[in-house]
């Protein structure tokens, strides 16, 4: 089997699937792993660096495998294109411009957002880049078929002439028979045939999936009546879009062409809030005139057809930004701006006339952002427009600034990038925030190309700037890149050269050794080691012991690969691997190299540099368009863009001089100076052991002033003197105690509270004040803790950081959560653990819940689960993904409550709702004038606070306004155009649509805030999660791949693949296909799979095992009656559920013969969520408690009496509340001890439901 190998993986990768080499005997072959049934894999054509390899020995059967996997593209990406039409991206965690490859195009301009790129090439023609994701864009079509009774034939296709079409659309207007659906273009392709939704409203219909009714149109239903005359089936098909991380032509209009395009922008995703938001894609011709996309959307990138929009005049450029602002120039200079834009009208009503910032001298570029406008007249002088929004998108006036550019983009968060017209090179603009839009100064760019270092390394000596010694003649190494190349000529012999020749303890860019005469196309001795070495530490960072690992495998590699026509010499390891038949063959195919890929760090040296590039050595790119629409840039980015030189040449030659000291030598003598060093300590405290301590007791205190939330009525704030007072005994315990003077009456009175009793310390969400509540056993069971608020923010987080240290000293926890640790998170996003007791779970008499202690870990998160491995993963509310590094502290932990490392910057984004009401009359119709009963017309969902847009402020003193009021289309129920829901009275069921009953009316206006922490959290890019669930493993158990699903935020269920105590992120995202989305996953501790769809129904995945992690196919689950479900969890054995009405319902009859069960079975309401462990515990967060004084909301309960043989529990056992949101003990297998006694052996013939008090 003779291939090559660069051809073949361009040709065939798929982005979830997995390619093995294995070696049997003397041959080498390329397996494609076959995906899990039912699971679609996405082709992608893996950019260059984005290629992880790992070895791994197997000595089974003398197999050794070399497993390819993809990586995602970066999310944020700077986009160029230099004079010669050749398109590059800098990501900003990157210190280089990678060329984006497409031997048939040369591009002149560029646009981007943060889903994909648009272009104009040089024939005029626009093109689009959608970036590769493991998410992949698929588009559901349905028809439906209708039918209609008759006394002769029962149910049939013949219908009466004022009936709809046979085959229709939802309306019955528009006839769409099966044969009529099409591809929009060729990057479409169908997944599969045409097949019955069986499925309706939640509830599983008969086979054939009818839906029944009296006449067209009406309420259909699944069961079929006496009168029921007409029925209909809805068919289903997707489509999936298959051209990703590829340049892919838009097709042309079916009826007129457009002129040819002369320039293009791309925006406006942030007038929609809904998560499939729509894009404003403008171009103009060349003719001056200005078109319009219409229908660019998530499922549908390429848009469907092209509108004109007249302008006042010839346009020669536009700019659309990512609000509601497009600017446009026109041949006289002058600037025109689009007004009207809108969610209901995204290509806007009008233009309006804006003139030049100079008189004399007209405008010839513009670029706008969310509230910003640039310009660039003809003299090439900078101009900033103050004063643009929204509301007044024409600004007041303009402000010369500092420097002379070409051209500017203004990017994401009205961040600035600009070609300077001196050096053509690209400069970013430094200090550019909220309240200065302006920014500071020009910063240039400075990083090279990946050509550019590929020079740089041919200025060097090969065996110098390797770091090692070869023990062959060097004769050529090639800068051109390795299994991206579009040459044909890479044979898995070359592959077996690639291999063997690489050394695992150089991580040096291989040099280019280039003279003025022709390359010898051969084959050379020396490969490049850099290739393998950089494979391998993107998957895991080298340490020494891994080196030795590395060249084992290696050389068991090269001594398992043999054939007649390899010579391997007797040390594998820094052996020259001579291949004479692929040297003979890439003599005869030397003339096909002119197209050779030139793009990549690596150097596979099997090319020759046929190719010349056309800059010199020393020369920087000259560059004629930058994009930085999808560039995620603000103040607190760290980016490398600023540090490197784009002439390397210098800096290489004198790092790889000075190799003298290995990581491995440092490390070395870093652990030989920390022994030396802790034996001394140790000897010479050994010395003193004899001596008396000379303080037997130390106490401290720390006082202050802060407020306190009184505890009888009238209830109100009141000053007082706060004390904690902290001493340490004789054998090193510490305790304390809290005191907390006030006046009563002119009469000095205090409270106090024992460090020791102390279970949390919560920051409550409050708007205007600094406040956190301190809870004890008692005051947990009266639901009434002691409330405090401080001045200010800082003085409130180093109360917090001093008595969460105190509370944790005094119950002997320190460091990190252990692997069985309890998480949950607070409505306010904090995140809280706490470490279980093996009597947690104990029968007959567990450790109640109010005595369990949780102290704060840094982050601010949604939703977390966890497993016994240590595994966690959490998201946030903008539907970010994030795993546990391992740390603990962070935000306003500090110094010895946090770690010093795995500590991370986090950030969360979340919108604040008020509603519009409004009530209809005769006389003027609806207006804000309400009924004295009604609620307020502005208010919060309940009514019974009123809340403006100038009053209502953002959740907590830590959070900032980053977006102004909009309307929030994106309500359950819908809303019209306007964004408003009808009902018939406050407070009802709201719809979207107006009826004649409709007396009142509400449309929600939602505005973003910001968070800004830190915390043990690492981002998991790209895709955003709403759900998340890892496999509750045992104790003991030793799952090396743990099984890891998600639902996207888009509704999509994914697999995680590659999930391991090592590396708790994984690697890549499988699919698993449904025909609806989803909201909510469970894995259970045998790998069963529940979730719940966004129609409130459920399913079971089936099949579902460690060699086929996505199972094969879906299994609806009716749901209890009349109810949708809304989240699911599933334990060993034990599946729950919640509906939206706050019920818990348990499945009866579940068994691993028939995991589906057999019903559904109530046990308590008032539930918001619920939380199964491996052990089938029981936990859930409960509404309306009652306390002592008032009912509370967000209650953390256990539930008791948990068995083999009685799953559903007996009764409830209250914790720590209100204010929580969510729970998870997934991690908590600890097994309870056995007590035997005699009431506990006998077993309940049933089990009474249990009900939260109300």
């Amino acid at each position: 089997m003779n291939i090559s190998l660069s051809s073949y993986i361009k040709s065939n990768f798929y982005w979830s699937s997995t390619f093995v080499l294995q070696v049997h005997s003397d041959v080498l072959l390329i397996v494609q792993a076959a995906p899990p049934a039912g699971v679609w894999s996405y082709r992608h054509h893996l950019p260059r660096k984005r290629l992880i390899a790992t070895l791994a020995v197997s000595r089974r059967t003398e197999n050794m495998t070399w497993v390819l996997e993809g990586a995602a593209m970066p999310a944020s990406l700077l986009w160029a294109v230099d004079v010669y039409g050749r398109i590059y991206s800098l990501s900003t965690s990157g210190q280089q411009w990678e060329q984006c490859h497409d031997a048939q195009l040369e591009f002149k301009r560029v646009a981007a957002t943060q889903q994909c790129c648009w272009a104009i090439a040089c024939d005029n023609t626009i093109y689009l880049n959608l970036y590769p994701s493991d998410l992949p864009v698929r588009c559901k079509e349905e028809t439906y078929e209708n039918q209609r009774w008759n006394p002769v034939d029962g149910f049939s296709e013949r219908l009466l002439p004022s009936d709809r079409w046979q085959w229709s659309d939802v309306t019955g207007l528009q006839h769409q028979p099966l044969d009529s659906f099409r591809l929009p273009s060729n990057s479409w392709e169908w997944e599969g045939d045409w097949y019955i939704d069986e499925n309706f409203e939640g509830e599983p219909t008969e086979k054939s999936g009818w839906t029944y009714a009296i006449d067209f149109p009406a309420y259909y239903t699944k069961d079929k009546k006496w009168n029921s005359c007409v029925r209909r089936r809805r068919w289903l098909r997707y489509r999936r879009y298959r051209a990703m991380d590829t340049w892919v032509k838009i097709p042309s209009q079916q009826t007129t062409l457009p002129d040819p395009f002369s320039d293009i922008s791309c925006g406006a995703w942030e007038i929609s809030e809904e998560s499939m938001g729509h894009l404003s894609l403008w171009a103009v011709s060349l003719q001056g005139k200005v078109w319009f996309r219409e229908g660019i959307y998530y499922q549908n990138p390429e848009g469907s057809s092209w509108e004109e929009i007249p302008p006042p005049g010839e346009v020669v450029q536009i700019s659309c930004g990512p609000g509601d602002l497009v600017w446009a120039v026109m041949w006289e200079g002058q600037l025109i701006v689009r007004e009207g834009i809108s969610r209901v009208c995204p290509r806007g009503t009008s233009w309006t006339v804006v003139e030049s910032p100079s008189p004399d001298v007209g405008a010839i570029h513009v670029a706008v952002g969310t509230s910003v406008v640039w310009v660039v007249t003809k003299d090439n002088k900078v101009w900033f427009r103050r004063g643009v929004n929204s509301y007044n998108p024409c600004g007041s006036g303009w402000m010369n600034m500092v420097g002379e550019m070409i051209m500017i983009n203004v990017g994401l968060n009205d961040q600035v990038w600009g070609i300077s017209c001196d050096d053509r090179a690209v400069y970013f603009r430094q200090g550019v925030t909220s309240s200065e839009l302006s920014g500071k100064t020009w910063k240039l760019i400075s990083v090279p190309r990946d050509q550019d270092r590929a020079h740089s390394s041919a200025s060097t000596n090969s065996t110098q700037s390797a770091g090692c010694f070869f023990s062959g003649e060097v004769r050529a190494q090639s800068a051109v890149s390795d299994v991206e190349s579009d040459t044909q000529n890479v044979s898995i012999d070359e592959a077996i050269c690639l291999v063997t020749s690489a050394s695992p303890e150089s991580i040096v860019d291989a040099s280019l050794d280039q003279s003025t005469d022709t390359p010898k196309p051969c084959i050379p001795k020396v490969t490049s080691d850099s290739f393998i070495s950089e494979l391998v530490s993107d998957r895991e960072p080298l340490k020494s012991t891994e080196t030795d690992v590395g060249s084992a495998a290696l050389a068991v590699l090269v001594d398992e690969i043999k054939s007649p026509s390899v010579g391997v010499s007797p040390d594998p390891q820094w052996s020259n691997v001579e291949l004479e038949e692929a040297r003979a063959q890439q003599v005869q195919a030397g003339a096909m190299q002119d197209s050779a890929d030139t793009c990549s760090l690596s150097s596979v040296a099997t090319y020759t540099l046929a190719m010349e590039d056309l800059y010199g050595a020393d020369e920087h790119p000259l560059w004629a368009w930058v994009s930085g629409g999808g560039c995620s840039v603000d103040s607190h980015s760290q980016l490398n863009w600023f540090n490197c030189s784009v002439n390397t040449s210098l800096v290489l030659p004198v790092q790889s001089m000075s190799l003298s000291v290995t990581s491995a030598q440092m490390s070395s003598w870093r652990r030989q100076i920390f022994e030396q060093l802790s034996e001394r300590t140790k000897r010479e405290m050994d010395n003193f052991k004899h001596y008396e301590q000379a303080i037997e007791q130390a106490v401290w205190v720390k006082k202050g002033s802060m407020q306190w939330w009184r505890d009888w009525k009238p209830y109100r704030w009141i000053d007082v003197n706060f004390a904690l007072e902290q001493f340490s005994g004789p054998e090193g315990t510490k305790d304390g105690i809290l005191f907390i003077y006030y006046n009563f009456y002119e009469e000095k009175k205090y409270i106090h509270a024992f460090i020791n009793e102390v279970t949390i310390l919560v920051p409550v969400l409050n708007d205007s004040k600094h406040t956190f509540a301190i809870y004890t056993p008692e005051r947990t069971k009266q639901r009434w803790p002691i409330r405090l608020a401080a001045a200010t923010e800082q003085e409130m987080h180093d109360w917090l950081a001093l008595l969460s240290l105190s509370c944790c000293h005094s119950r002997g926890i320190h460091g990190p959560p252990s692997k069985q640790a309890i998480w949950s998170i607070t409505c306010k996003g904090d995140v809280f653990v706490s470490e279980p007791s093996s009597s947690l779970e104990a029968m007959p008499y567990p450790t109640p819940c109010d005595q369990m202690f949780w102290r704060q870990i840094g982050g601010h998160l949604r939703v977390v689960e966890c497993n016994s491995a240590g595994i966690v993963w959490g998201i946030g509310y903008d539907h970010t993904a994030w795993v546990y590094t391992g740390g603990y502290g962070g935000s306003f932990l500090q110094g010895l409550a946090s770690s010093t490392d795995n500590i991370c910057m986090q950030t969360d984004i979340k919108s604040v709702y008020i509603y519009e009401n409004q009530r209809w009359n005769p006389v003027t119709g609806y207006t804000s004038r309400g009924l004295p009963t009604d609620r307020y017309m502005w208010s919060d969902a309940s009514g019974l606070h009123e809340c403006t847009k100038t009053n209502t402020k953002a959740p907590s003193p830590q959070w900032t306004w980053v977006s102004d009021w909009a309307i929030d289309y994106s309500v359950s129920g819908g809303t019209d155009r306007e964004g408003w829901q009808y009902a018939t009275d406050f407070p009802a069921l709201y719809s979207g649509h107006k009826t004649m009953k409709d007396f009142v009316r509400r449309r929600r206006w939602a505005r973003k805030c910001k968070l800004t922490t830190t915390g043990p959290w690492q981002e998991v890019p790209p895709i955003l999660l709403s759900d998340v669930t890892i496999l509750p493993c045992p104790a003991q158990s030793s799952v090396d791949v743990v099984p890891l699903w998600a639902i996207s935020n888009k509704g999509d269920v994914l697999c995680r693949l590659e999930v391991t105590t090592l590396t708790p992120a994984g690697s890549s995202w499988l699919h698993v296909g449904t025909d609806q989305p989803f909201k909510s996953i469970s894995i259970g501790a045998a790998s069963q799979v529940w979730a719940i769809a966004k129609d409130g129904s459920a399913f079971y995945r089936g099949s579902v095992t460690p060699q086929s992690p996505a199972g094969d196919c879906w299994y609806h689950i009716p749901s209890p009656a009349k109810q949708k479900l809304k989240q699911v969890s599933v334990g060993r054995t034990s599946v729950y559920t919640v509906d939206e009405n706050g019920n818990l319902w348990f499945r009866v009859g579940v068994t691993p013969t028939y995991p589906q069960g057999s019903f559904w079975e109530h046990i308590s309401n008032n539930v918001r969520k619920v939380s199964v462990g491996p052990l089938d515990q029981v936990w859930i967060i409960a509404d309306k408690v009652q306390g002592s004084r008032s009912l509370s909301c967000g209650t953390v309960c256990h539930r008791l009496g948990v068995q083999p043989m009685a799953p559903k529990g007996q009764s409830w056992d209250y914790g720590i509340g209100g204010g929580w949101d969510h729970i998870t003990v997934r991690g908590n297998s600890i097994e309870p001890p056995r007590i035997c006694l005699a009431s506990c052996t006998e077993s309940s013939a049933s089990v009474p439901n249990s009900h939260l008090p109300v």
